[in-house]
Formats: structure tokens, C-alpha cells, sequence
């Protein structure tokens, strides 16, 4: 039964109605995200301070009603997809950079800040914030926090979590908690900025955000590497990192991919092309040319052809083509099921075999890239959810993935979270002890089940 948020009597009225909207056109619009898996909220709030967020929160705890803390909506695991009659509180409101601390290297932002917006400030300042998704330039720091973000820099540069220093969060009772703060060391009792860190606004809601920051790079190199067989490509990851080199980023096209995009618009890669490799490295002019070269006696080894961007501009659209994979491979089929696997880097030949042998086993085209570098693959089943027979095929494919990906010693989410589309797999992973640990610690935070409830552990 939906909770009447508008009710007369003082103790139960709702503390924010001048920023909620119950309005269903409105609350359709914030009911599902990247997954495109759909839910019916029963109200939505937008609050613009931590004060805001407590009060809506302690009451929603004492009406035992459902809350969906939610950021951009770009997460691609239904994590901020809503259970029936939940309130959605949406933090894009609060967005402001509080500081950037340029002396001890830190910034504090609020939840709602976009992650690429945060980039140019800092780029602005010479500085640099490693963590950059795909979806960056329109995506929150405080999703990537829930979600612990990764992205392309991720080989040399670690994930969100890796820069998280400290959190403001607001329980799931009202109360607001510290950890961490602004010292780049600190042991004092658990690491609850951590634990916080990709538990998905199953724990709390986080509404300050102490960042680490870097000084900006000297120098960028981009390398494209074309390959007419795809081991040769796998082999070439397997060979950088042997070697002793730290790419800033390492990233993995197969030919169905590259076609996509083509077909998309056309950036001028190779369509004739069976895999390549985008490569950058970064430090010093020296170190980075240095580097570029042994990358390249690397590529040529292993069958590769080699070309350098020459300018800014070159650069850019090599991104480019590498961040329109994901809306070109709509072309192919209207239905993605994209799973962001993880393997040791040197099992991704094998890998890669592995998958070509469940696309060929159930029939449906798998369009393979991603993060070579750390051993990310983003495998894309490409399907139609009106076609149950195919879809099904499609769905017995996840499970096969997920299996070969735990015999090579891998994971099933790299950096997509579990959310509602891979809880029921977290068995696969988990045993059932540690599975209890985590209910245990959600249980300790949020005895009521309130915040964002239906989300990693299936029946729970």
C-alpha cells in the first residue's frame, strides 16, 4: 500500500513539501536508470543540504517506508531503480565544488558534482582526478562513489575508492556520521569510508565527498594499435605490463565493436580490423616518449600496426570513438545485456575464447571491450526483449559467462555494482558465509531495511 506522504497530522507530515513532487509524469522520468529496468516510486524529493537529507530520511525510518537515494541515473545495474512506492531522493541539487585545496591536494565536493565538471576545474588548476567512466561528462561523483567507479585511467591510477579519503553520510535513521577526512593516512577504528565506498546506498546516503587530487601530468601520449587476430591483441596487454610499463589507460576493441561504431559514425578506424588497442601513457615529455616507443617495438612484435595522435585533436577522436561504442551497439540489436566482467590480465586470451564459444553455443552475436588493462571486459549480448526465444538464449549466455569468468579466478562486476540485474549470480562469487557477514553489516546500519532495499542479495 503506497504511503500517504501528505498527511495532515503534525507528527506524520512530510518535512520538504515545498521540494517534493508526487506529480507521475515527473516520478516515471526518475523510475528507472542505465539498466533500463523500470520501478514505481511514490514520491520524489530533492533536497539541497545534509540537513534536508536527514530530516527526509528519519522520516521515512519512522514510516518504515522505502528510500532510493539516486545520482544521474547512469548506473547500468539498476541500483537506483525504485521499489514499489519508495521515496526517490535525488541529489542532483546539492552539486557544488566546496573547496579545492590545492596545498594538501584534496577536494570536497557534494554528491551531485559531475564528475567531468569536477576534471575541468582541476585541469583548470593543473591538477587531475583520475576516476573517469565513460558516462563522465554527465555522471555524479556521489553514483561513482556508491557505485566505486573505475574507467579507462583505472590500470595506473586505481578506482574511486582509491581516492575516497573521507565521507559525510547520513544513516539510515537520520543521524550524520564522519569517517575519514582530509589526512591521507588515518587508522583510527574501521575503515568506514570504505565499507561506504560501492555498498550502492544500501548503508546511508553520502552528502560530502573529501577527494584526493593529483598534480596534472606533464605529457599524454595516444597510441592506436590494429591487430588482424584477435590473440595477437590479447597478447600485446600481456606483453606492456610484462615489460614493466604502466599505461594510464589500455583499452580493448573487438571487430564486432569497431564495426558498430563505424556504422555509428565514422571515425576512421580500421573496419577491416579483427581487435585494437587504445593506449596512453603520461609523466614527463622524456618518460613519456620513452614509453611510447617501447610500446610500439611491443605492438609491431606482436603483428601490430602502429599510429600516434599527433595533436589534441587526434586525441579526442580516438575518445570519441572508444565512448560511442556503447550507443552504437543499439544499431546491432535493440537489447544490451552488458556485464562488466573482471579476469587476471593474463587470462584474457583465454577469456576471449571463452566467450566466443557461449556466443556460438547460443546463438546470439557478443560484442566484447573495455579495460584490458585491469582485465575489465565489457561483454555486450546483443538481443531483442520482445523476441522471448532469443532473449532466453541471451539469458542462459549470462550464466556461462559468469562461470567461465569464476573458473579463470575472475569477478562478475568490475565496477557496474550488483544492484537488481546480477544479486541473483552473487552466490556464484560469494560464499555463504561472507554473504551473512554483508547482511549482518547492513542489517547493523539499516535495521529497518528502508535504504535502497532489494539491492545485491537476492531475497533479502
Amino acid at each position: 500500500m503506497a504511503f500517504n506522504i501528505f498527511k495532515k497530522k503534525e507528527e506524520s507530515a512530510f518535512p520538504l513539501p515545498e521540494r517534493t513532487s508526487t506529480d507521475k509524469e515527473e516520478l516515471f522520468c526518475y523510475g528507472f536508470d542505465a539498466s533500463s529496468l523500470q520501478g514505481e516510486p511514490s514520491a520524489l524529493v530533492k533536497p539541497v543540504n545534509t540537513d534536508e537529507v536527514s530530516q527526509v530520511v528519519a522520516f521515512a525510518n519512522k514510516q518504515r517506508t522505502p528510500i532510493v537515494p539516486r545520482g544521474a541515473g547512469t548506473g547500468m545495474t539498476g541500483g537506483a531503480v525504485p521499489v514499489k512506492d519508495a521515496i526517490i531522493l535525488s541529489l542532483d541539487g546539492m552539486n557544488r565544488i566546496l573547496e579545492i585545496d590545492e596545498k594538501n591536494m584534496i577536494a570536497v565536493v557534494e554528491p551531485g558534482v559531475i564528475n567531468g565538471h569536477l576534471q575541468e576545474k582541476l585541469e583548470e588548476r593543473g591538477l587531475f582526478y583520475p576516476p573517469d567512466p565513460a558516462s563522465m561528462s554527465f555522471c555524479t561523483l556521489g553514483g561513482n562513489v556508491a557505485e566505486n567507479a573505475g574507467g579507462p585511467r583505472a590500470v595506473k591510477y586505481g578506482v574511486t575508492r582509491d581516492y575516497v579519503l573521507g565521507l559525510e553520510v547520513v544513516l539510515p535513521d537520520g543521524r550524520v556520521m564522519m569517517t575519514g577526512g582530509k589526512t591521507y593516512k588515518n587508522v583510527v577504528g574501521y575503515d568506514l569510508t570504505r565499507l561506504i565506498v560501492g555498498s550502492e546506498g544500501t548503508l546511508g546516503v553520502v552528502t560530502k565527498i573529501f577527494l584526493k587530487i593529483l598534480p596534472l601530468p606533464e605529457e599524454t601520449m595516444t597510441l592506436l594499435c590494429t591487430y588482424s587476430h584477435l590473440n595477437d591483441a590479447a597478447m600485446t596487454v600481456n606483453g606492456i605490463t610484462s615489460a614493466g610499463i604502466i599505461p594510464r589507460t589500455l583499452e580493448f576493441m573487438d571487430h564486432e565493436s569497431i564495426l558498430a561504431v563505424e556504422n555509428y559514425k565514422s571515425y576512421g578506424l580500421p573496419a577491416d580490423a579483427e581487435a585494437l588497442l587504445l593506449i596512453e601513457v603520461d609523466g614527463s615529455h622524456n618518460a613519456a616518449l620513452e614509453d611510447t616507443g617501447k610500446i610500439a617495438s611491443i605492438c609491431n612484435a606482436l603483428n601490430g600496426s602502429v599510429s600516434i595522435a599527433e595533436d589534441m585533436f587526434a586525441k579526442q577522436r580516438i575518445w570519441e570513438a572508444r565512448r560511442a561504442i556503447s550507443p552504437a551497439l543499439y544499431r546491432i540489436k535493440p537489447t544490451k545485456i552488458n556485464e562488466d566482467i573482471v579476469v587476471p590480465r593474463g587470462k584474457i586470451p583465454e577469456m576471449l575464447n571463452e566467450l566466443k564459444g557461449i556466443s556460438e553455443k547460443y546463438n546470439v552475436k557478443i560484442v566484447n571491450f573495455g579495460h584490458a588493462g585491469d582485465g575489465n571486459i565489457h561483454v555486450n549480448i546483443m538481443t531483442d526483449k520482445h523476441d522471448k526465444e532469443e532473449y532466453d538464449r541471451a539469458g542462459k549466455a549470462v550464466e556461462d559467462i559468469f562461470k567461465a569468468t569464476i573458473k579463470l579466478n575472475g569477478t562478475i562486476s568490475g565496477e557496474h555494482g550488483i544492484g537488481l540485474t546480477k544479486k541473483q549470480y552473487i552466490g556464484m562469487e560469494l560464499s555463504a558465509t561472507t554473504i551473512e557477514v554483508m547482511k549482518a553489516v547492513k542489517k547493523a546500519f539499516d535495521p529497518n531495511g528502508i535504504m535502497n532495499p532489494g539491492k545485491m542479495f537476492p531475497n533479502f
